[in-house]
């Protein structure tokens, strides 16, 4: 940086309540007065960027429509780091939104106003104890990773516990005593960890703390009867802070700095299981097409699991044997869209799970413009890594779902298996463990299957391999040449990709 950009930069004001109404920034949403003193009604645990570009985004947008109308009271339960950024920020950052969303690219920033306390949990447990004591209080969001959803056995009078749900749980018990057990102090509970059944899994590790805390049982009965656990579901890429020198160039052009700045894709979703009263104290839902209470989010896990993760394996491969590095340089190739949406088209009508065939369409279509975001350079070399594992738990159900339905092996599916088939054929022996050679580059590889993988290989001759991969139930947990005509469709794609014949 140089000395005049040193001293224009040290001259910007910085982000906080004091200085929004200096702050002449026409390109960024900022917040109203309103926004900026509303009653705590969310406790979230975890101060993370996907809870503040995905579920504290999803408040803000809220309140700035004056539906939620509720502010974020957030626990920072880890030792690295502290809260002084969000101190002399008066909790305000700034959320840059940057991909494509409806096929139109979009590019805005919004400043969020909806976090007005950021607590300690080692150092104000106490502060944390009393916002439990408040009537506005409705609602509990956590994400504090999947380590974070796990039984310690503890006291909740420890300040504070050390594990979430004991936190969480000396949190309800304080609001019990505080309401007397009343049904209206109940709460919603929300974790938003990537688990499957999070909520469940957190509520009977709940229940285990009561009894080892020997907690009486009607506030057992209270926590059952009035408080709402909800399992939930969350897809959002926030990519965290931006580089130096786009937040420079930020800064310099909105006249602000922002230590907290974050940047994250259009694209949203958080399915919450609950009834009508879980979605009518959840009004954020309103404002936000991405939010969806619902009483069952199982087809939203399926969606995701199928037509994006799927979606993703299955054109991998076929993307590094096209000579493509980046998802977005791939979906901007005519040919290789077309086979993207070859492969959705038949993972969509051959859902395991029952699903609308709108929703499906619509969901493949948001998928297709996360693939086109140009803000983001997802490496195929990164999505390769465990990929035998990733097509068992992603493809296999759906592969079989289609031999069910039409008994002859879909196109575009195999074609994705033979290209796997190729990528494996340049698996190598590193003194580190393995390596896939792509384009004379060695890339680490990662696959708990490679050395079966590596034995076929060198064992087998290139004519059949598809027999000798697709029949080996160590790699797949069944003969899949029990399939109709698959290896043989599966080999015909192979034998073009060897020769270099192929063309997607």
């Amino acid at each position: 940086m140089s000395a005049d950009t040193t001293s224009t930069y040290n001259q910007l004001l910085k982000l906080s309540k004091n200085s929004l109404g200096q702050i002449n920034a026409p390109g960024v949403t900022m917040p109203s007065g309103e926004n900026l003193n509303l009653p705590v009604k969310v406790l979230q645990f975890g101060t993370g960027v996907l809870l503040r570009g995905l579920i504290d985004h999803v408040i803000d947008k809220a309140n700035k429509q004056s539906v939620f109308n509720g502010s974020i009271a957030v626990v920072k339960s880890t030792a690295a780091g502290d809260a002084t950024a969000f101190a002399e920020q008066d909790n305000l950052y700034t959320l840059l939104i940057k991909g494509i969303e409806n096929k139109e690219l979009v590019n805005e920033a919004v400043v969020n106003s909806a976090i007005s306390q950021v607590l300690i949990a080692n150092d104000e447990w106490d502060a944390i104890l009393k916002i439990a004591e408040s009537p506005d209080l409705q609602v509990v969001v956590s994400n504090t990773t999947e380590v974070g959803i796990q039984l310690k056995e503890e006291s909740i009078s420890l300040t504070p516990p050390s594990s979430f749900p004991a936190k969480l749980l000396a949190v309800l018990y304080h609001r019990y005593k505080a309401f007397n057990g009343s049904a209206e102090s109940g709460l919603v509970i929300v974790p938003t960890e990537l688990l499957p059944n999070n909520a469940t899994i957190l509520k009977s590790i709940i229940k285990k703390l009561i009894a080892f805390n020997n907690l009486d049982a009607d506030f057992e009965a209270w926590v059952d009867n009035h408080n709402y656990f909800c399992n939930s579901l969350v897809d959002k890429i926030v990519t965290g802070k931006p580089s130096r020198e786009e937040q420079q160039a930020f800064e310099q052009a909105n006249g602000y700095s922002d230590e907290l700045l974050i940047v994250a894709e259009p694209y949203c979703l958080w399915a919450i299981e609950g009834n009508e009263k879980v979605k009518s104290i959840l009004s954020f839902e309103q404002t936000d097409n991405g939010v969806k209470v619902i009483p069952d989010i199982e087809v939203h896990r399926e969606l995701k699991l199928r037509l994006l993760n799927g979606t993703h394996s299955l054109s991998c491969a076929m993307a590094l044997y096209s000579g493509f590095d980046v998802v977005n340089q791939a979906t901007a190739d005519t040919a290789f869209e077309a086979y993207v949406r070859q492969i959705m088209t038949e993972i969509r009508i051959a859902m395991p799970v029952e699903t609308d065939q709108q929703l499906a369409e619509e969901f493949a279509e948001g998928v297709l413009d996360r693939f086109k975001n140009p803000y983001i350079k997802h490496l195929w070399t990164a999505i390769a890594q465990q990929y035998t594992t990733k097509l068992v738990m992603r493809i296999l159900p759906v592969l079989k779902k289609h031999y069910q339905l039409f008994n002859a092996p879909p196109a575009a599916i195999t074609k994705g298996i033979a290209a796997y088939l190729f990528l494996m054929s340049q698996l190598r022996k590193t003194d580190n463990g393995f390596a896939i050679e792509i384009k004379g580059v060695e890339y680490d590889y990662k696959d708990e299957k490679a050395d079966v993988i590596f034995e076929i290989y060198n064992a087998t001759a290139h004519d059949d391999l598809a027999q000798s991969i697709l029949s080996n139930t160590q790699l797949w947990g069944e003969d899949l040449t029990a399939l109709p005509q698959l290896a043989e469709a599966v080999q015909q794609n192979l034998n073009g990709m060897l020769n270099g014949t192929f063309k997607v």
